[in-house]
């Protein structure tokens, strides 16, 4: 039997799943990162900043050893010299910081910034001289005259800060009060947009903004002089400084990269605006009737501008979008995720109106100005919007009526064939069966005649729509030019009616007899042709 072949068949899968732990376990201590460093400072003054591991402390833990033995220092000991002293701690070499016989802090040569032209020796002679300026510092703080002409200077430097800021504040208010009332006269004196307005109110806006840069610069001027006044602060207005520099050199470097992004907008927005205005003088012209096309009609162009104008600008900043400034940054992702959230959400109805609006206006079924009637509501139509349209009614009542619903019931527009034959009136009486038809026909064409606005081509016809139980039913049919004053015309026309039936003795009443009566109500024939009827030749 082959007993070295046994036993690697038998403890072959454990050692394979031994090796493999051993790997991921060097593989995890090799991936681990380095610690991150940690930075001692005293009275504000940076003094060092540690990256490497000693003795298994981190950068931030010996931090708070070497400020916990720095606070435990005496007043009476703080002159002691400062002394350097070499140190190895397990692998690590470096240097002890001491001030006297106390031990402050080590430097390492792992605390070296890799990415730094600096030596160990160049960073041990910065550290010393930095816990020399902090001992300085210390003596200053102790300086009571020193503390008393800082607080008086910071003192002097807020009131002249308050005055000036009143100053500015005052002075803007007065300024700006002024720019509004020209600002004011000049809107006054042009009743419609014009440059000059314009102009005031973008020097307002400026004067606004300019008066404010001007009260946070002098804010800043002033906390700078607060905290530089004082020996502790003196370091926090320092990095204040550079703060605002670095901010400074961020905003023009990044101008700068961006420009040729910017150019590259303006150029296409122009291109945009270009092709967008030559649609609209295309458009324009078929409104007008100097260009016809097929398939656009003169009361579409509204809404076709519309639509080729959001498609137009739609496409330039699609294509425009990649170039702006910080467009791959994540505030422009979020804001683009809200926006579609926004679209989603809410687009259900939004689209649904605005199709039903397409639908009106490319189906010519009304357009602003004509009398019309939908359902109950009778009136001019003053607006046809992409959402809703607004009707008002004879009681001078705006109805708004939203598209989806105008879509959905019968439109009958008086105004729409009023330019052939004219727009048709019609008014209905009833009148028993003792009156001679042809009379009544006469009287409602002789009514109709007397009546203004009525055309007399095509001339007035009576229909009799029904002979009913008790009376018969005639309406008459005129033709009128103006559909925005049918109400009127239509009042006026009832009132001719009734002065004619009056005028010749026929009542407009319909009988209902609870009993036959004992003659028969009949019209005699000679009485078939009653004035104003004519009888035939």
């Amino acid at each position: 039997m082959d007993w070295t072949g046994l036993m690697f068949k038998r403890f072959r899968l454990p050692a394979f799943a031994l090796a493999l732990l051993l790997l991921m376990a060097g593989a995890v201590g090799a991936a681990s990162p380095a610690p991150e460093p940690a930075t001692l400072t005293v009275l504000n003054r940076e003094v060092i900043t540690m990256r490497g591991m000693v003795a298994g402390a981190t950068p931030a833990r010996r931090v708070e050893q070497a400020r916990a033995r720095i606070r435990e220092i005496r007043p009476a000991d703080i002159d002691d010299p400062i002394t350097i002293v070499a140190a190895q701690l397990g692998e690590a070499h470096g240097v002890q910081f001491f001030l006297g016989a106390r031990l402050l802090f080590s430097a390492m040569e792992d605390d070296v910034d890799p990415e730094s032209q600096q030596s160990f020796d160049a960073l041990v002679k910065q550290t010393q001289e930095r816990l020399e300026a902090v001992r300085a510092a210390w003596h200053q703080t102790q300086d009571r005259p020193l503390l008393l002409r800082s607080l008086l200077v910071s003192a002097i430097g807020t009131a002249v800060f308050l005055l000036l800021v009143w100053t500015a504040y005052r002075g803007g208010l007065w300024v700006l009060k002024w720019l509004q009332q020209w600002r004011d006269r000049m809107a006054a004196r042009y009743q419609h947009v014009d440059l000059g307005e314009f102009v005031a109110r973008v020097v307002v806006g400026i004067l606004q903004l300019v008066q404010w840069l001007l009260i946070a610069a002098l804010s800043y001027a002033w906390i700078r002089f607060l905290l530089g006044n004082f020996v502790v602060t003196a370091p926090v207005a320092d990095g204040l400084d550079r703060w605002l520099w670095e901010k400074l050199v961020w905003l023009v470097d990044g101008f700068f990269h961006s420009l040729p992004g910017v150019v590259t907008i303006v150029i296409i927005l122009a291109i945009t605006r270009a092709i967008a205005d030559a649609v609209g003088y295309l458009l324009d012209a078929i409104h007008q009737g100097r260009l016809k096309l097929p398939l656009v009609h003169p009361e579409t162009t509204t809404a076709t501008r519309r639509i080729l104008s959001l498609l137009v600008w739609g496409l330039g900043i699609a294509v425009a979008y990649p170039y702006l400034p910080g467009s791959e940054s994540d505030a422009f992702k979020g804001l683009s995720v809200l926006f579609g959230l926004m679209l989603t959400l809410g687009s259900t109805s939004l689209v649904a109106q605005a199709m039903s609006g397409l639908v009106i206006v490319y189906s010519r079924a009304l357009r602003k100005g004509d009398f019309v009637e939908v359902g109950e509501v009778q009136g001019v139509v003053t607006e046809v919007a992409s959402l809703a349209t607004k009707i008002v009614n004879v009681r001078n009542e705006e109805i708004t009526i939203p598209n989806s619903v105008l879509i959905s019931s019968p439109i009958r527009n008086y105004s729409k064939l009023a330019g052939t034959q004219g727009t048709l009136l019609t008014a209905k009486v009833t009148i028993g069966y003792d009156a001679p038809w042809r009379q009544v026909h006469a009287l409602l064409i002789e009514a109709a005649g007397k009546t203004p606005s009525v055309r007399q081509s095509p001339a007035p016809f009576v229909y009799q729509r029904a002979l009913s139980d008790f009376y018969v039913e005639y309406e008459l049919y005129v033709s009128i030019d103006r559909p925005l004053e049918r109400i009127p015309i239509l009042s006026a026309l009832h009132a001719n009616i009734q002065d004619a039936f009056n005028e010749h003795g026929v009542q407009i009443m319909s009988p209902h007899f609870f009993a036959q009566p004992a003659n028969a109500v009949v019209v005699p024939r000679p009485q078939w042709f009653a004035p104003p009827a004519q009888p035939p030749e």
